[in-house]
Parts: C-alpha cells; sequence; structure tokens
C-alpha cells in the first residue's frame, strides 16, 4: 500500500497518516507526507515508523507551490512506486469579511490553499495513475461549503468549489479507472477548529473521524459526509430556501479572523 498525504503535519492529514499506519502494521505501507512545517513532518516520521513495516517519505513544501510539489511526486513515483491514494488534505481556515480591505490577502490565501492546492496536488500523479490502470484522489471538502456562512465567505466559496471540481475530476477519471472520492467533514477537534468560540454541533475527535474516511476510501465512495449526523444537516441545508436561509444565518457566530500563513 503506498498512500501519499497533503497537510499531514497536524490535524485530518495527521490522523489519516496515524490511520493508514495502523490499519496496515502487519503489512509493508509507505506513505508520503507532506506539509509546510518540516519539523512536524520529521516527529510524525519517527512516530509512523517506530513500526518498522512503515516507511515515510518526508516533502516539506507549500502546497501553492506547483513545481514544488510536481517535483514531490515525481520523486514519489521514481522511489515508491505510483501510489494507491493520494489525499489532498492540505487547507487553511479563517474569518474573513469583504469589507475588509485588510482581509484580502486572507481570502487569497484561503483560496489558492484549499482550491489550487488540490490541483497541485492530483495533478502531477494522473499521467502515471492511468499508465498504472489504477488508483484514487482524494479531497477532504467540509460541510461548511455546501452554503455560504456568514463571517467565512472564503472558507465557504473554497469548500463548495473543491466539492464541485472534486464532481468534475470524478467524472472525469471515471474514463481512466482512478476513482475520486469527496470527504466533507463536519465539526473535527483539530487546531483548525480550537480557535472556533461558538458552539460545534456533532463535534468528532481526529483519530475517531480519520477512521472513518480510511473506511469511506477503501469502499471508494464519492461523496460521504462526516459524521453522519452532518449529512442529514448538509440535505437539510441545501433545501433551505434563500430568504428562509438568510434569516437563519443573520445572527449566526463568526469564525475568528486570524492570519492563515502562521
Amino acid at each position: 500500500m503506498k498512500v501519499f498525504i497533503t497537510g499531514a503535519s497536524s490535524g485530518i492529514g495527521e490522523a489519516i497518516a496515524h490511520e493508514y499506519a495502523q490499519r496496515y502494521k502487519n503489512e509493508n505501507i509507505i506513505i508520503g507526507l507532506v506539509s509546510r512545517r518540516s519539523e512536524h513532518l520529521q516527529k510524525l516520521k519517527i512516530a509512523l515508523e517506530s513500526n518498522h513495516r512503515t516507511t515515510c517519505a518526508v516533502y516539506a513544501l507549500d502546497v501553492r507551490d506547483n513545481q514544488a510539489l510536481a517535483q514531490a511526486a515525481a520523486d514519489f513515483i521514481q522511489q515508491q512506486g505510483v501510489p494507491d491514494v493520494v489525499i489532498a488534505s492540505a487547507g487553511v481556515s479563517s474569518g474573513t469579511l469583504t469589507e475588509k480591505q485588510e482581509d484580502i490577502a486572507a481570502f487569497q490565501a484561503v483560496m489558492d490553499i484549499n482550491v489550487m492546492g488540490m490541483v497541485h496536488t492530483f495533478q502531477p500523479f494522473i499521467n502515471a495513475m492511468r499508465n498504472a490502470g489504477k488508483g484514487q484522489l482524494v479531497g477532504i471538502a467540509s460541510v461548511a461549503g455546501v452554503r455560504g456562512l456568514p463571517g467565512a465567505g472564503a472558507y465557504s466559496a473554497s469548500k463548495a468549489a473543491t466539492i464541485a471540481y472534486l464532481e468534475s475530476l470524478r467524472v472525469e477519471m471515471s474514463h481512466h479507472n482512478i476513482a475520486v472520492t469527496t470527504i466533507a467533514p463536519g465539526y473535527i477537534r483539530t487546531p483548525m477548529t480550537a480557535i472556533n468560540t461558538y458552539r460545534m454541533p456533532f463535534l468528532m475527535d481526529a483519530d475517531v473521524a480519520a477512521h472513518k474516511f480510511v473506511n469511506a476510501i477503501e469502499n471508494k465512495r464519492r461523496f460521504v459526509v462526516i459524521p453522519w449526523q452532518m449529512g442529514w444537516v448538509a440535505r437539510l441545508m441545501r433545501l433551505i430556501p434563500p430568504v428562509l436561509w438568510d434569516l437563519l444565518a443573520k445572527n449566526a457566530p463568526h469564525k475568528p479572523r486570524i492570519d492563515v500563513e502562521q
């Protein structure tokens, strides 16, 4: 089993890496770990390789850098072979307000990392997967992409874009026997949600979520919301007329505005 994961140094990406290492502890598994934070990746590599049947390849880079990702993908394929699964988990979140000129940079960063970072992650693996006649691309979206949330215009827009992008990609890749899975989490206990000051319904620990994510990946689910309760919330959100949505969301709490480059 060979898996390549972006956003691996913390949160969902790190939990997925641990889940794969644990799940395949009696088999040889190779995990590509990508993140901006080299020191976190090295610690994760040591932890995962404590199981001597796990091998980690570490790539410290920013997913906004398509050339760096292309080089990492080429190195992984040359050294380890074509991955069975590529997981685009890198993402950032910040409260944003269009009225604030200083938030323009945050809008740009959120869109570049959450949307273009996913494109940069998948693109260099597709030809190799197509030649191999198999593979799976997995994108981490969010329930926040179902409807626009006040104070989170950049994040909601980026996740709506990833949902639509992954749907397009899924149809395109079906011609090449490459599966595409969209995972839309609700609230997962990670550093990203730790800054939220409001109640988060159905909050799930990252390790529990990662177990469910990998189950969905192995079952080649096309689109899945986790936890299941948020799936029903998402269905209801889609059905609410705009005038009613505006009334319901008008006084909703806003996500804190932070520096996404931290």
